[in-house]
């Protein structure tokens, strides 16, 4: 543990966000190969498969004046929430703004709920899209549909041009595997004529369709590696580590309230917010214990659901602990993984 001074961070007065991750929806059509929600296997987890209420979520927001944005896209598919207009309209009647920037598929989308992006101005839609192709798209988003994704692109900017708005910005996210490496060039085409911003990822399951070509894919996305395993190598640092400080500046609450901390626990929570309010939970003994472990200053307890967590066992063992500044730069980004 730091034998350092207590944080400045930590002394400050109690934790009331300008920013949260709330899940519209846990449920998703595709079949992606690494998914764990693809997979099935989200339903029999602690998050479960469902989807916010605007009801929910808008007493969720009486009680969060501090909050002016909330992300919406996590483990699910949003446009399957049939009531994503009515959340949109929530958020939006609060003077608070909305994103989508953790990821959408936009293989099914309606246009009601196409036209509410844009009329409730969502800022940001990062839309998942792993090549050029049909054919070599529906190798990792399978059950999905490459050009009816395209149609739905083509759409919002049309609704967008005729409502005279500029949101919401379109994020071409293009996760990196060697069956889809070869359309990179294609792909970064594609997305300037649709004007959308191109985003490569690195995948998180390397032994799905590794990269083929190295120095093809390091020329064509701009990354510094390949793979996770060799940003970790390299930099000596885990490639999603920021996630971490979703704890202190953007936490996530599940579509039933319960407050999971970051986007990728799924096996325990720190209470429920709709039950007990977030703002109590996140200055609550159990979220103030998992902070503090994250930045050395606390000791590992089992009662937090941190502890169980691969990235909290990479930091402990490395010693490499959440910094200040990292917690105040996060403040500012729109995605973490």
């Amino acid at each position: 543990m730091n034998s350092g001074k207590t944080s400045s961070i930590e002394n400050q007065a109690p934790l009331s966000p300008a920013r949260i991750r709330v899940e519209a929806s846990s449920v998703c059509q595709l079949r992606c190969p690494s998914c764990p929600t693809g997979r099935g296997e989200l339903k029999s987890s602690h998050i479960g498969g469902g989807l916010l209420s605007p009801s929910d979520l808008d007493a969720l927001l009486e009680r969060l004046p501090d909050v002016r944005s909330v992300e919406l896209s996590n483990w699910g598919e949003v446009f399957l929430n049939k009531n994503l207009a009515e959340l949109l309209r929530v958020a939006f009647d609060r003077g608070v703004q909305t994103t989508l920037s953790n990821g959408v598929n936009l293989s099914t989308a309606s246009e009601k709920n196409l036209r509410a992006v844009v009329e409730y101005g969502v800022r940001r839609i990062t839309v998942s899209i792993d090549g050029a192709s049909e054919a070599t798209y529906q190798r990792y988003r399978v059950g999905g549909n490459f050009d009816r994704v395209i149609r739905h692109v083509r759409r919002t900017n049309a609704i967008k041009r005729e409502l005279d708005s500029k949101v919401p910005k379109l994020i071409w996210q293009f996760v990196v595997f060697g069956h889809n490496e070869h359309e990179l060039p294609a792909a970064k085409r594609m997305a300037k004529e649709l004007d959308m911003e191109f985003r490569p990822k690195l995948s998180w399951d390397e032994k799905f369709s590794p990269i083929k070509d190295r120095d093809f894919v390091l020329e064509h996305t701009g990354l510094q590696a390949v793979s996770r395993s060799e940003f970790q190598e390299a930099e000596s640092q885990d490639y999603s580590r920021r996630i971490c400080t979703q704890l202190w500046m953007r936490p996530q609450v599940n579509f039933d309230g319960k407050v999971l901390g970051c986007c990728v626990n799924t096996w325990a929570d720190f209470g429920n917010a709709f039950d007990e309010g977030l703002l109590p939970i996140l200055n609550g003994p159990r979220m103030d214990r998992a902070r503090k472990m994250l930045m050395g200053q606390a000791e590992e307890d089992p009662n937090v659901p941190c502890t169980d967590c691969e990235k909290w066992k990479r930091i402990q063992q490395s010693g490499d602990w959440i910094r200040e500044d990292e917690i105040t730069a996060a403040a500012t980004q729109d995605t973490f993984s």
